[in-house]
């Protein structure tokens, strides 16, 4: 449980940290529409970088508020490194993080780094003994269970001075991006447009 809740989190910034107002100002703009380019143009080294860099100075700013709050933990903060590390390991941009108002990463990689990026996960935050549902996606898990992961990795991750440790994350989820919006027939949709009120029964 987080000490600070995201909307008290907020109004403490807004009131308080000179920074979130720079960013608002003068920062979030470009970075919306710079992101947008590299989305559409499949530029995953830029979506990359700015997702990170956004990230980092969300949390900037809850530094900034004073007093300050916290979001990310010790295990945040060694998931960034790792990243750093692989990424740099690599010689180029193969998984981002970002951290909303919490201490729970989100990453985002190509599917040709899935796998290397999941059993890097899986390595250095591994599940407890007998949770067999410690990841998402069974077909996921096997195939991350079994992928062998460069040694040089292993090095740079380890130089990170993250020490394997089970029970440090619970939960890994396996996603993808969805297909984007999409127009459904009156069939499919689980509100009247007539009253707006929902129609849905469970089966």
């Amino acid at each position: 449980k987080k000490g600070t809740s995201s909307t008290s989190g907020m109004s403490t910034s807004v009131r308080t940290s000179r920074l979130l107002a720079h960013r608002a100002e003068a920062v979030v703009p470009e970075r919306a529409e710079a992101i947008e380019r590299a989305f559409l143009d499949r530029d995953f080294e830029t979506f990359a970088e700015i997702t990170m860099r956004d990230s980092n100075q969300f949390h900037a700013t809850c530094l900034d508020t004073y007093p300050p709050i916290f979001y990310m933990n010790d295990i945040s903060r060694s998931v960034v490194r790792i990243v750093h590390a692989y990424n740099e390991w690599a010689g180029e941009a193969r998984a981002a993080y970002t951290f909303d108002a919490g201490p729970n990463a989100v990453l985002y990689t190509l599917d040709k780094y899935a796998e290397e990026l999941g059993a890097l996960m899986l390595k250095f935050y591994p599940a407890m003994e007998g949770d067999d549902d410690y990841v998402s996606n069974p077909s996921y898990m096997d195939k991350i269970k079994r992928y062998e992961i460069d040694d040089g990795l292993v090095r740079a991750a380890e130089a990170t001075g993250r020490e394997p440790q089970s029970g440090d994350v619970k939960k890994v989820y396996f996603t993808r991006s969805g297909p984007g919006p999409q127009s459904l027939g009156l069939e499919e949709a689980i509100i009247d447009p007539k009253t707006g009120l929902n129609t849905y029964r469970k089966p």
